[in-house]
């Protein structure tokens, strides 16, 4: 496994539709292992592939904490290959972050609850029901699979505008 370079916001790769993924193959897991390392290095809960700049519709989230004693399989590590929201239900406001948007947060609304359907590394097709944090993650690293970063989302353009402008000055420093 290897820890990998995490894109800065506004790089276009993150503004790039992922396409999806053909073949499960021992690269794609490799990728796979390699975003949940890179995640877990920058101290994230969710991570896209467009974000290490491939551009496949691969994401992992893994919502344990590193302070919890005992690891909770439903919170984590996902890895979701293809994945497809196929219901949504109610309505959050949430203020998010982004590895590919460091030291920024902002609130996004999003869908309470949601059905997610997607593929496993072996390739078997999975649905699960998602709620609160959860469902929120999954959302926001969807967003990413379709070219959108969450200051994009904000209600409060202003704010967006200004995490925009400091993300070009993290960029060029």
């Amino acid at each position: 496994m290897a820890i990998r370079d995490i894109l800065i916001w506004p790089n276009p790769i993150l503004a790039t539709k992922a396409e999806p993924v053909v073949t499960i193959d021992e690269d794609l897991k490799r990728v796979a292992l390699d975003m949940v390392e890179t995640m877990y290095a920058a101290r994230g809960i969710g991570l896209a592939a467009n974000q290490i700049g491939i551009t496949k519709r691969l994401v992992v989230i893994d919502l344990n904490s590193e302070e919890d004693e005992e690891h909770d399989p439903a919170l984590g590590p996902h890895i979701f290959i293809n994945p497809v929201i196929t219901a949504r239900e109610g309505s959050v406001l949430w203020e998010e972050g982004c590895l590919s948007v460091p030291g920024e947060v902002g609130d996004v609304e999003r869908s309470a609850n949601i059905t997610l359907c997607y593929n496993d590394l072996n390739g078997d097709e999975i649905t699960v029901d998602a709620s609160e944090l959860m469902a929120v993650c999954i959302q926001h690293e969807l967003d990413h699979l379709n070219g959108v970063v969450f200051p994009e989302r904000m209600h409060d353009r202003s704010r967006a505008r200004e995490i925009r402008l400091a993300m070009k000055s993290f960029k060029s420093s």
